[in-house]
């Protein structure tokens, strides 16, 4: 009878084992089928998301990847993304006002800065809380190739080192391999990754006015900047943050409250290096290791040999 129940018990942490591996976040391989035939039925969605283990998410979009069923969700307190299971959740349309006490709809929302009046540059989260310094990297459209060198030096900073890459749609279709080689990157635990969208196209003019450049082009399609967008990070094995940074940094009131009913947080910066002041503490600090600036990428290495970039280097979702 004992080793009856033995066994009895054994096959029961077996099974639970089971549906616990089969409820854990997906991980999207790399393939090489294209996005289109991958990623199907993606939509912009906002429930409130429970799981039988009692973990709580808010969901942000629904799609089918590869046939199966997932949700982009968000840790509505760390701001962490994951892809989870749709299977593996019970969830209910949710609004705005309902989690307006989260952490994340704090950050999405934050309360109007009477000394920061709307401006046409720089919309949203310029400067982070605390100490150190959240450093980021645009990688906008480019036929340059990534600036290894920049990530490497990062790297050396230690294990785990966090970085931000507000990425393109239109520069991961021409780098795949720069992209492959920044996923390898996090995953060895050389970097800690957060991918931020950057919008697919970035369109810019040369010459043209702010206030009728960038998104703010006649005709251009904000949901498709930022779902296909999306889509990519998703079907290259990689899982999308809540952070959006507008190209050139310039938006109206319009496009930020586009991308907030989107659910997304505006990423700004305090200390662009190529163009602005240097980093103090709690700066957002901006470079484009996309072969496109290599003046900020020589400013950022002076500061770091020099010691005067602020520390910890912290990941993004510690700023809002």
């Amino acid at each position: 009878m004992f080793a009856l129940l033995f066994c009895a018990c054994l096959a029961g942490a077996a099974t639970a084992r089971g549906q616990e591996g089969s409820c854990a976040p997906a991980e999207i391989a790399p393939g090489a089928a294209s996005t289109a035939e991958r990623v199907h039925d993606y939509a912009p969605v906002f429930e409130s998301c429970a799981s039988e283990s009692g973990a709580t998410r808010l969901a942000i979009r629904r799609m089918r990847v590869d046939g199966e069923a997932l949700l982009l969700a968000v840790d509505p307190q760390s701001l962490q993304t994951s892809l989870e299971r749709a299977a593996c959740w019970r969830c209910a349309e949710t609004s705005d006002a309902a989690e307006e006490q989260t952490r994340y709809l704090q950050a999405l929302r934050p309360p109007a800065d009477p000394a920061r009046p709307p401006a046409l540059v720089n919309a949203g989260l310029i400067h982070g809380a605390g100490d150190g310094a959240f450093v980021t990297g645009d990688l906008c459209p480019s036929r340059k190739p990534l600036d290894r060198a920049f990530f490497e030096e990062l790297a050396a900073q230690g294990p785990h080192t966090p970085v931000t890459l507000a990425v393109s749609g239109g520069w991961i279709a021409r780098h795949g391999a720069d992209f492959a080689w920044l996923r390898e990157k996090a995953r060895s635990g050389a970097l800690d990754i957060a991918w931020a969208n950057h919008s697919y196209s970035h369109p810019y003019v040369v010459g043209l006015a702010d206030s009728r450049n960038y998104l703010l082009r006649p005709g251009v399609d904000m949901d498709r900047e930022i779902f296909e967008t999306e889509k990519l990070i998703i079907a290259n094995g990689e899982t999308p943050s809540v952070f959006f940074r507008f190209p050139g940094l310039v938006a109206d009131g319009a496009l930020l409250d586009h991308i907030r009913a989107r659910h997304l947080v505006a990423l700004g910066a305090d200390s662009w290096l190529a163009l602005g002041p240097p980093p103090r503490p709690g700066s957002i600090v901006l470079v484009h290791p996309n072969g496109n600036e290599p003046v900020g990428l020589r400013l950022f290495s002076r500061l770091v040999k020099t010691g005067r970039l602020p520390r910890p280097l912290r990941p993004i979702n510690e700023a809002p």
